[in-house]
């Protein structure tokens, strides 16, 4: 059988080239302020619409109340995705934290709360997601300031894997500023250990704050920062993207 070229193989609407892999990414929007101090949701979704994920964790998301604009909802009617939020304060002033958005069903959300003695509330948005017939676990999630409490914190996410025949992504802003801290060394034991690329600041990036850790770790074929014009002034953060083999796909085309 000869091979058709990926521009005319489809399947529902996507290129072969696109439906053999799933774009995962994780994006801090710093309140969609960007590094010029300008408050404008519009740049964040150009930003979404360049990357064009099939499933986006974004932390530091304002998702509305009587005194804050809810960009989530900017966002969702901009890129036309499903939408879950992920409050990790929420009162009727302010909504604050963690957002899903997904080209793919949601087909069943759970919230837990990281939250760590007096310091700023913390959680992780835990959502299991339908990609064309194979259900991923993806875990979004924004770790606190403090090495004890990011430990504390990824024990508890760890812990709450109580799904393990489901492969599992867990992605998001990890603030862990050194590259063999506590934090990662633990995540290795159950994570595939992914590229530490420099997402943080924008200016000059230095850091690998923004991580992506993918089980089974096989799936995991590359990791990108997206680095655009554009993405360089609309965060602090540039959004971090992994490319995990389609397995859905593959095995139908295969026999």
């Amino acid at each position: 059988m000869t091979p058709m070229p990926d521009a005319v193989i489809e399947q529902e609407g996507m290129s072969y080239a696109r439906a053999k892999e799933l774009r995962i990414a994780t994006y801090n929007l710093h309140g969609a302020v960007g590094i010029d101090g300008k408050f404008a949701p519009e740049r964040i979704g150009a930003v979404l619409a360049e990357i064009d994920a099939d499933i986006f964790a974004l932390q530091e998301v304002p998702l509305g109340g009587s005194g804050s604009p809810d960009v989530l909802d900017m966002l969702q009617r901009m890129t036309n995705l499903h939408a879950v939020p992920g409050p990790t304060l929420d009162s009727p002033e302010r909504r604050y934290g963690n957002a899903v958005l997904t080209r793919y069903p949601v087909r069943a959300v759970r919230t837990l709360d990281l939250s760590f003695g007096s310091r700023e509330p913390r959680g992780a948005l835990d959502a299991d997601i339908d990609c064309g017939g194979e259900v991923w676990r993806v875990v979004a999630t924004h770790l606190g300031l403090a090495s004890s409490e990011r430990r504390a914190q990824v024990e508890q996410v760890l812990q709450s894997f109580d799904t393990p025949a489901l492969p599992v992504i867990l992605l998001g802003d990890l603030n862990e500023w050194f590259v063999y801290g506590r934090t990662l060394r633990r995540l290795v034991t159950h994570f595939h250990r992914a590229s530490a690329l420099r997402t943080f600041p924008t200016r000059y990036p230095l850091f690998a704050l923004d991580r992506i850790w993918v089980h089974p770790g096989e799936r995991l074929m590359r990791v990108d920062v997206h680095r655009t014009r554009l993405s360089r002034i609309a965060s602090d953060h540039y959004p971090l993207i992994a490319h995990i083999a389609h397995r859905t796909f593959t095995s139908s085309v295969q026999g």
